[in-house]
């Protein structure tokens, strides 16, 4: 496998996710998507997962829709790991980089979650790893971001487009953007600009360079993602010969033991 890639909704098989029993190879990535649109009682449930701290940013929300999507998204990531680690969901404990990016307390596996409206994205691999996924909508300043936070060869890319293709355009380069940002720990703090994505809806998923260095941008391996219909996404990993594998967490439940190998 090149650093192009990408990842279909078809492609993102359905599993119930076991409680205990996930297996992470040193070369392979693991991504799961899910809905954050769950029964009440289901989001109940993962509530009690989430410890103190979870529960009081939690209440915080003001909308029922943003408390639902955040308790979810918690509560899966805690399930998540705990089937991968063997740790009990709520007793997963996290510890946070200098710009913020959770980390697991014990080391051994890198992880990243992004969420858009009712979709949560989780990536899971044994190397630096970021993922993003957004709605596909129509952004009203999407140009003027593009002109202000982007390259110019990337501003040229989506202003030589047909004005239907440029939210789709700018959607892909902004998510694949942010993979790669979150992948170094290094935040928003770090400018756009000073590395390139292809952004063209025709064009293969790459980090083209850094700092207008081609042979560090080479290393990293950058996927395209549609986890659901009406959504695009992206991760982006150090190193290259990754082996790929996207799971749909199947209504939210854990059951039984899977082996997604």
């Amino acid at each position: 496998m090149n650093n192009a890639m990408a990842i279909d909704s078809p492609l993102f098989r359905d599993y119930q996710l076991p409680s205990w029993g996930l297996d992470l190879a040193e070369d392979e990535i693991q991504l799961w998507s899910a809905s954050l649109d769950l029964p009440p009682a289901r989001v109940a449930a993962l509530h009690e997962l989430l410890d103190a701290e979870e529960q009081r940013r939690a209440r915080r929300f003001v909308f029922e829709h943003s408390r639902r999507r955040f308790t979810v998204a918690r509560g899966l990531l805690r399930q998540l790991l705990g089937a991968y680690t063997g740790v009990a969901p709520g007793r997963v404990r996290f510890r946070y980089g200098q710009k913020g990016k959770p980390l697991l307390a014990e080391a051994g596996i890198e992880f990243n979650i992004s969420h858009s409206e009712e979709l949560l994205l989780v990536g899971f691999c044994k190397a630096p790893l970021g993922v993003d996924v957004e709605y596909l909508r129509e952004v009203s300043d999407a140009e003027a971001i593009t002109q202000r936070f982007f390259s110019s060869n990337e501003t040229l890319t989506l202003l030589r487009l047909d004005k239907p293709e440029r939210p789709r355009a700018f959607l892909l380069g902004w998510t694949r953007k942010e993979a790669y940002i979150k992948a170094t720990g290094r935040g928003l703090s770090f400018p756009l600009s000073q590395f390139e994505v292809t952004m063209h809806p025709h064009e293969p998923p790459r980090i083209l360079s850094m700092d207008g260095d081609t042979v560090e941008a080479a290393r990293w391996t950058l996927l395209h993602l549609e986890p659901a219909p009406g959504y695009v996404g992206a991760a982006a990993v150090a190193g290259r010969d990754w082996r790929v594998s996207a799971y749909r967490l199947e209504n939210g439940t854990t059951t039984g033991t899977v082996d997604p190998g």
